[in-house]
């Protein structure tokens, strides 16, 4: 079907294209309610973009929720049975940081559920960036392997709060942060270097495969540093070489270890001050619903997409 862009707003089409993106891949619509549980919600307030979940009393006296997010939706009523390839375009509800008003967002994304291998995982990476290109050609998917941060901590025998602590700080690209808590730790000066390396790390996956190489400082990380070299080899035989430079190693891009595992992402378009993308491998949060599967997922923020066209279009 073909459908006119003059007769769709800019976030309808966008959408749209994106729909029609997934479903040639073999994804099936997930349509959900608006409101679930409060109970859901608060106990994984720590995966939410926002801890503030908009909530109000049913007329049985259950506790709900206007829905903050899609992913834990489709986890609680999914089973480990049967591999699901989901895609969804849904408003999720959250309160504004700045203004603290109930905001209304759209986003369109996919879930793959299953037995998750690492052709899957390139797969989605792939499909992550023909999401990108729906909207502008000047994008930037940036992309890290969160096994090889685990592993490369857990080394070290570092202690969870400084493990958190390393990787807020590794977000905002602090070595001086990630040295101050390595010494805390009591590692010499060798130790305390692999792991300040991380903040260095970005490129392009040629330009930083030296400085992946030297992270190769027992078993475990190795084994992760070639899984992930293995994910990128597969993810550049399904791009042209024209796109090669569209993709950046960085190890800033980190999430919660408790939900999030393996490969993380988020992608950029020029122009816009805010990711528009962001995805990632989150078995751990699979674990913590008592689910069995593995899982990977991305999310698209059409508002974001939308603002970029309108600039585009001045």
């Amino acid at each position: 079907m073909i459908i006119n862009e003059n007769v769709l707003s800019k976030e309808e089409y966008l959408s749209y294209n994106l729909r029609e993106l997934y479903l040639g891949f073999g994804f099936k619509q997930y349509k959900m309610s608006k409101f679930e549980e409060y109970d859901l919600y608060a106990k994984n307030k720590d995966f939410l973009v926002s801890n503030e979940v908009i909530t109000f009393t049913d007329t049985d006296g259950r506790l709900l929720a206007l829905k903050p997010d899609v992913t834990l939706s489709i986890i609680k009523n999914g089973k480990d049975e049967t591999a699901e390839k989901l895609f969804y375009d849904e408003k999720v509800y959250r309160v504004d940081k700045g203004t603290k008003s109930f905001k209304e967002i759209t986003q369109v994304g996919i879930e793959n559920i299953g037995n998750i291998s690492d052709e899957e995982v390139s797969k989605t990476l792939y499909l992550a960036m023909k999401s990108l290109e729906k909207a502008s050609s000047d994008y930037i998917l940036e992309i890290t392997d969160l096994d090889i941060v685990s592993e490369l901590l857990s080394c070290y025998n570092l202690s969870k709060p400084a493990q958190k602590e390393i990787l807020k700080n590794l977000s905002s690209k602090n070595a001086f942060g990630v040295k101050s808590v390595c010494e805390s730790e009591g590692l010499n000066e060798e130790e305390i270097a692999v792991i300040t390396s991380l903040t260095k790390i970005f490129g392009s996956p040629k330009s930083v495969k030296n400085s992946l190489n030297s992270l190769k400082v027992g078993k475990s990380v190795k084994s992760a540093v070639e899984r992930f070299e293995k994910i990128i080899e597969n993810l550049y035989k399904l791009i042209p070489e024209s796109d090669f430079e569209k993709i950046r190693i960085d190890f800033s891009v980190v999430e919660d270890l408790r939900y999030y595992n393996g490969i993380a992402f988020k992608g950029f378009i020029l122009g816009a001050p805010n990711r528009v993308l962001s995805g990632g491998q989150y078995d751990n949060l699979m674990k913590k619903m008592n689910r069995t599967s593995k899982a990977i997922g991305f999310a698209v923020y059409i508002d974001e997409l939308a603002k970029i066209r309108s600039k585009g279009d001045k």
